[in-house]
């Protein structure tokens, strides 16, 4: 793997670990994700075709950013030391979960979950 981070590693994999900034952009874009639809549900009329039609991309959406949403936050408990089922709190506390772990610090040097942030885990 090149020392880039790919984009499938980034959101699909709980191998790694993740520093903060590289967790917030991704979880902003998440979020950003989610809003989209929410702003043009909330904009539809309750009732109407449109109302339905946003609603169910809505959920939609948050279904498909469900798991990459649980990936950045394994990767970013990683970053310091924690174990990938600390991820189960962002799937119940998602923009305060992202808000939170953005702020803390990464573990200096190697830890069992890979030797820097930003990457895979080793073999």
């Amino acid at each position: 793997m090149s020392d880039k981070p790919q984009l499938s590693w980034l959101f699909f994999s709980l191998s790694g670990r993740l520093a903060p900034s590289a967790y917030f952009l991704a979880g902003l874009l998440l979020v950003i994700a989610q809003a989209l639809p929410l702003y043009h549900f909330s904009l539809a009329e309750p009732g109407s075709s449109a109302d339905r039609g946003w609603a169910q991309i809505l959920v939609f959406v948050v279904l498909l950013t469900w798991w990459p949403s649980f990936a950045l936050a394994a990767k970013r408990f990683h970053d310091f030391g924690k174990p990938t089922y600390y991820a189960l709190l962002s799937l119940i506390f998602t923009p305060l979960v992202l808000l939170v772990l953005a702020c803390f610090r990464s573990d200096p040097g190697p830890n069992r979950f890979g030797r820097r942030s930003n990457a895979p885990a080793d073999g």
